[in-house]
């Protein structure tokens, strides 16, 4: 059985899928919210609500600018008027928790 042309085309094709899975998977590059007392009541929340949005509504009244805790420099997002989403990046882990 001889391969064909489309049969190599279709190979590379899912070769360079397979690749790209491969190359862009990896260690997780975004921080994670830190334990600590002052993010405490959002854990606590998470607890409670087991809902990641309700915890994103907390964030302004710390991370806020101008005047809150500054965003670092490299930031990819600084929200200016519509709803924060922190942890839609930022992770937020509770032993076998689960978001509603």
């Amino acid at each position: 059985m001889k391969i064909s042309k489309k049969d190599w085309i279709f190979i590379a094709i899912v070769a360079a899928v397979i690749i790209t899975f491969v190359a862009i998977s990896g260690e997780e590059k975004t921080k994670q919210v830190p334990m600590d007392s002052q993010h405490a009541p959002a854990y606590e929340l998470m607890k409670k609500t087991g809902s990641k949005m309700e915890v994103d509504k907390t964030c302004p009244s710390c991370h806020y600018e101008p005047g809150g805790i500054p965003f670092p420099p490299k930031h990819p997002v600084k929200p200016k008027d519509g709803p924060m989403r922190c942890l839609f990046c930022h992770k937020l882990k509770l032993a076998g928790m689960t978001e509603k």
